[in-house]
């Protein structure tokens, strides 16, 4: 039965990395400008089976170490299927930006894209994430962890406003 979840785990992961610049409609090409780390607020998500919600607080450290911003929003599914009870998740991004720049809050915005995850104790997933304030951000995720158990795919988002 373990076995089983872990292989759904990783081809929905799979099918994620294929599926989301296709889905985005847009190139993910861009120039690395950074690392986005999100942390889930605890106690304020809303699961909704195919609609789900939950508050983050969010860094931003430019790969020229030049600035850090903070920032905070919303992630979820808007779209999809969300049977997964989370008691803690960590969300890392590498930020693209088509134009090059940095700072000035540049992430705050809307981004739209494709997301899967699975956990049974200790779980993985991943979101390709494409929009920002003027749509020319890419997240492109490293890694995204969490503790609890259950799986979801689907149609995510992530509203990020200056801190």
């Amino acid at each position: 039965m373990k076995n089983k979840k872990a292989l759904i785990g990783m081809a929905l992961t799979a099918s994620l990395f294929m599926a989301a610049p296709v889905f985005a409609g847009e190139s993910t090409a861009g120039t690395k400008i950074g690392v986005l780390t999100c942390d889930v607020v605890p106690g304020s998500g809303l699961n909704l089976i195919i609609h789900s919600t939950t508050d983050v607080t969010c860094k931003y450290d430019s790969t020229d170490q030049s600035s850090t911003e903070y920032y905070i929003g919303e992630t979820g599914i808007g779209l999809g299927i969300n049977l997964q009870f989370d008691t803690a998740r960590k969300l890392v991004f590498t930020v693209l930006a088509a134009d090059g720049k940095r700072g000035s809050y540049k992430l705050a915005g809307k981004y739209i894209g494709a997301g899967a995850s699975a956990s049974v104790g200790i779980g993985v997933g991943a979101q390709v994430l494409i929009g920002g304030s003027d749509k020319s951000i890419s997240l492109q995720p490293v890694i995204e962890g969490s503790t609890g158990a259950g799986a979801a795919a689907g149609i995510t988002y992530l509203y990020l406003q200056k801190k």
